[in-house]
């Protein structure tokens, strides 16, 4: 699908959701390791966050390492925290010299349970989603670490708890302290890899999301693959539980 039609769809989602799967079988195929899989990731990342924001996207959500992932080999986990805090390096020197790249007019976010990193790496957090604020929030990048669907939840039940002792809570006071917070929720939810579950992954917010799932390894995901998942989004009809006709 053309990008002028994508942008002239009435059915283009606000928030799309990605479940980036595939990084280590793309690069057993390959004959890589696994890291190199991750490396390559990043690269396809930054590719559909470039896309999404010049289609109309206005918020997208990464997937990028579940409070599951700990259980992974050391070497991998190791790979990955020292990934993520040199692409917030990176981040952050671009900031600095006042002339972001992939990100620019962003708003990025880091989600998830930041006390499992350690104070650098929370400070590089903090810095990035302050300063990047500015630019409004046109266009919002969320970056999932740490992450996993029920523990936000349960940490959400709890803030509200100690805020409001003795209060019946509603649907209301746990989507307002979600690690989204008042974001709107996925319109869409997208799977690389093949496998057809959301594995922890945005599970309050995702409850009325459509699902589309590729056998496309996430390194291999480019935006002509997107426009695809898109393409058949535009095609579905969102009832929310009710009826688009009578019968």
């Amino acid at each position: 699908m053309s990008e002028n039609n994508i942008l002239n769809s009435a059915n283009i989602p606000v928030h799309i959701g990605f479940i980036m799967d595939g990084n280590g079988r793309w690069a057993k195929a390959r004959n890589l390791i696994r890291t190199q899989g991750h490396d390559a990731g990043v690269s396809a990342l930054e590719k559909i966050v470039s896309h999404c924001r010049d289609i109309g996207i206005r918020c997208v959500t990464f997937y990028a390492f579940s409070t599951e992932n700990w259980s992974r080999p050391k070497q991998e986990v190791d790979h990955l925290m020292q990934m993520f805090s040199s692409y917030m390096d990176k981040l952050i020197k671009e900031i600095n010299s006042g002339g972001l790249k992939t990100y620019k007019g962003s708003s990025v976010r880091f989600i998830g349970d930041m006390s499992a990193f350690n104070e650098d790496f929370r400070r590089k957090v903090k810095f990035i989603k302050e300063k990047t604020s500015e630019n409004g929030e046109e266009f919002i990048v969320n970056i999932a670490v740490n992450y996993g669907g029920r523990a936000e939840i349960v940490h959400a039940v709890n803030e509200f708890i100690s805020e409001n002792p003795n209060k019946l809570i509603t649907e209301k006071d746990i989507s307002e302290r979600l690690y989204t917070g008042l974001l709107a929720d996925p319109d869409l939810i997208i799977r690389t890899a093949g496998e057809s579950r959301l594995s922890n992954f945005l599970l309050w917010q995702a409850s009325y999301s459509e699902i589309y799932v590729t056998p496309v390894c996430w390194p291999d995901f480019t935006p002509e693959e997107l426009d695809k998942a898109l393409e058949n989004y535009g095609k579905r009809t969102r009832r929310f539980g009710g009826l688009t006709e009578p019968d």
